[in-house]
């Protein structure tokens, strides 16, 4: 019987994020989670003979969700330039989980065609005994797995 080692887990504080926005890149270092799902896209199928009803895949969605550190003015100066002037903006997302002590190795996978749902304006709490964040949920067209982790 195989048995998985505790220390091929991994561990998600060693991720990098990487934004790409036009030809500016920066790493997202005020990035505190991040994550992306596809989901499929099915059709109902009726047939005869049959109770059920069969499923056909058409296609997929892509979504995701940043939470950050509330430190930048970047993604509410981008919204702002859509809202104020029509232009929007797509991004690329690059997210890197690599843990040395895991035989696994490094996965990196890039989110294309990003495009985020929402952007907070201003937020405060004078009562917070944390630090500020915010949840930028996005949606993407297209992703590349650059690197996938080893089989273990």
């Amino acid at each position: 019987m195989a048995y998985m080692n505790v220390e091929d887990t991994i561990s998600g504080k060693q991720a990098k994020a990487i934004i790409k926005i036009g030809k500016q890149q920066e790493e997202l270092f005020y990035a505190k989670t991040g994550e992306a799902t596809i989901e499929k896209t099915k059709a109902d199928v009726p047939m005869l003979g049959k109770t059920s009803i069969g499923k056909k895949t058409m296609g997929w969605t892509g979504t995701g969700t940043l939470t950050i550190y509330y430190v930048t003015s970047k993604f509410r100066q981008l919204m702002e330039e859509y809202a104020t002037k029509g232009t929007d903006f797509y991004f690329e997302l690059m997210i890197v989980n690599e843990d040395p002590a895991s035989r696994t190795g490094k996965q990196a996978v890039t989110l294309k065609r990003c495009n985020l749902d929402s952007v907070l304006l201003a937020k405060f709490d004078a009562a917070g005994e944390d630090t500020l964040e915010e949840e930028l949920p996005f949606t993407f067209e297209d992703f590349t797995i650059n690197t996938p982790f080893t089989a273990l």
